[in-house]
Parts: structure tokens; C-alpha cells; sequence
């Protein structure tokens, strides 16, 4: 994938947050994922790709855009030669986090080149998530108390100085339970386990791991991110109910119990990652509005460069007076 597409892929995600952004704390979030929604799918078809949606808008919701096989950019049908790239993306991660003004919303998009990210459909996915320093630590198959004493011993500290993060879920009652039977402590999240997987493997969050049960959609969006930064994940698809298995038999998923990693997940060589701040959060700022325009964190990781930036980006009105400050 063309490392010069980075840029224009910064822009969908700084797009789709700006326009989040604009109805934070309305209460209303299907109104603020719509126009995150509509926001982004207009700046992608202005890029110079053939893309295919292979994780979009909830399926069982049959989304009118960035559904999952719809093309998008400026070669939909292949016949100006564009690269053939497929793109997950979440156009608003944390949906109520922005209606009601919480931190932590963010917006986001994974791409390779084609057969680079993994179609998970929009059902669970057990997970979990560690940054560089834990990498090679961790065993989905062993108990919560092992897992965290290798995770310590890899820090180098005390069970108790961990800090883990969990989805505040009921199905999470016994997993919450075990990890404060082992000592560490815990971050309950109401929403948003993709922006917390990926704060594992940033310094300075305080994160030292995600545990539980969230979207597999999110899920290979948070691999993509985890590849970039050299962090481990592994992931196991839940099968609650019968549509679940029938879902996974429509796409070939025939092995229910498979262990995931990182790279299975995104296993593109390309794998690129960008998401940008709706609401102020551990890794992003939310977005700013000022007179005269508006400023916007984001963040790129590029496997194939092994770059990680962050960038602020300032958008002024054509007609506006805005003093840019540092």
C-alpha cells in the first residue's frame, strides 16, 4: 500500500471526528454515529483507491454506508488502476461516550492491501491485549492469576501495581472478581475497548492490559493498532446464539474455538492504523472547536514505515480569524 495514501486517510478520520464532535452531550447517539458516518464515507470516496469495507456499520443494523462489502473511493470499479485496499473502520468508537460528553470517543480506520485485515462478524470476541513490554506473556487459555503474573513479572513489579482494563459488563462479574482475588487493579470502562486495548501499548496511559469480552469488529481494528506498536493480542470468537454459528458457517469460520493472534487478525504487511480524537482521552485530545476553526488530535502507525505519529491538525475557515497557537 502506497505509504502517500497515509494522509488522506488522516483526513477521513479527522472528518469524521470533527462532525461527532459537533453533537457531543446532545444525548442522541445514533444521531452522532449518522453523521459520523456520512462525514467519513464523503471523504473516503475522494481517495485514490479501489477499497473494499471489510469491517463497517453493524450488519445487523444493514447500514446504508460503509457496510461490510461496499466499495468505496475514487476507482469503485477498478477501471483507473487505484490499489485494491481493504478498510475497517468505526466512524464513531464510543458512541455514547460522545452523546453524553465522556472521554475516550475516538474515530477510526484500519487498511492493507486486499486480504489484510480478517472479516470478524459483528458478534463477540473474548480478548486479550498487551503492549511490547508484556509481548510473548500471555496465554488466553490460562487462568486470570497466571496471566497477570506473567504480565507483572515482565514489568518487573508486583501483581498489585498492574492496572487492568475491563469492559463493565455483567458477563465480566467473575473476571473482575478473579483479577481483584490476584491483586491488580482495575479500570472499568463503559464503552470504547478498542481506544483502551491500544493504551496497553502506549507509555504513560498506566494500562497494563484489556481483559474480556467486547466486538470482534473492534477487535481486528485494535490488532492492526497492536501490530504497529509490537503489543500482543489474542482473540477467541464467542458463539452466544445459533445466528452466530450460521453467520460464521456464511464466511467460511468453521473452527469456533481458534485462537487468534495479532497477526491473524491484520496480517497485512501494510497494516496501517489512524484514529482521531472525538472527546479528550488517555491517548487523544478530543476535538476543539475555537472562532474561526477547529483543531484535531490524531494518531497514524504504519507497520511498513514502523512510524507512529502524532499529529494535531488545525482546520481554518476560509472567511475566519483564528490565531494558531503551539
Amino acid at each position: 500500500m502506497d505509504v502517500n495514501l497515509e494522509p488522506d486517510f488522516l483526513r477521513v478520520t479527522e472528518r469524521a471526528a470533527i462532525a461527532a464532535a459537533r453533537t457531543m452531550g446532545y444525548g442522541e447517539r445514533k444521531h452522532s454515529d449518522k453523521i459520523a458516518v456520512e462525514a467519513m464515507r464523503k471523504e473516503m470516496d475522494t481517495l485514490a483507491i479501489n477499497g473494499t469495507i471489510v469491517i463497517g456499520e453493524g450488519e445487523r443494523d444493514k447500514a446504508p454506508m460503509l457496510y461490510v462489502g461496499e466499495k468505496v473511493g475514487a476507482d469503485k470499479d477498478g477501471r483507473l488502476g487505484y490499489p485494491e485496499i481493504d478498510i475497517a473502520v468505526d466512524p464513531l468508537e464510543g458512541t455514547n461516550l460522545c452523546a453524553t460528553g465522556s472521554n475516550n470517543a475516538i474515530a477510526v480506520l484500519a487498511a492493507a492491501s486486499k486480504g489484510g485485515l480478517l472479516y470478524a462478524p459483528d458478534i463477540y470476541m473474548q480478548k486479550i491485549v498487551v503492549g511490547p513490554t508484556a509481548r510473548g506473556c500471555i496465554d488466553i487459555d490460562a487462568s486470570v492469576k497466571d496471566n497477570l503474573a506473567r504480565i507483572a513479572k515482565a514489568f518487573d513489579r508486583d501483581v498489585h501495581d498492574l492496572t487492568i482494563v475491563v469492559l463493565d459488563r455483567t458477563r465480566h462479574e467473575e473476571l473482575v472478581s478473579e483479577i481483584r482475588e490476584a491483586g491488580a487493579r482495575i479500570k472499568l470502562i463503559s464503552d470504547g475497548d478498542l481506544s483502551a486495548g491500544l493504551s496497553t501499548a502506549i507509555r504513560g496511559t498506566g494500562i497494563h492490559a484489556l481483559m474480556g469480552i467486547g466486538g470482534a469488529p473492534e477487535g481486528v481494528l485494535t490488532a492492526a493498532a497492536i501490530r504497529c506498536l509490537h503489543g500482543q493480542m489474542q482473540g477467541r470468537l464467542v458463539v452466544l446464539e445459533d445466528w452466530h454459528r450460521k453467520r460464521l458457517e456464511e464466511i467460511g469460520i468453521s473452527d469456533h474455538h481458534h485462537v487468534y493472534s495479532e497477526a491473524e487478525l491484520a496480517s497485512g504487511d501494510d497494516a496501517l492504523f489512524v484514529a482521531s480524537g472525538v472527546t479528550k482521552g488517555d491517548l487523544l485530545e478530543g476535538v476543539r472547536l475555537f472562532g474561526g476553526g477547529v483543531r484535531v488530535s490524531s494518531v497514524i502507525m504504519s507497520l511498513s514505515t514502523h512510524t507512529v505519529r502524532f499529529i494535531d491538525s488545525v482546520y481554518m475557515e476560509e472567511d475566519g480569524v483564528l490565531e494558531v497557537m503551539r
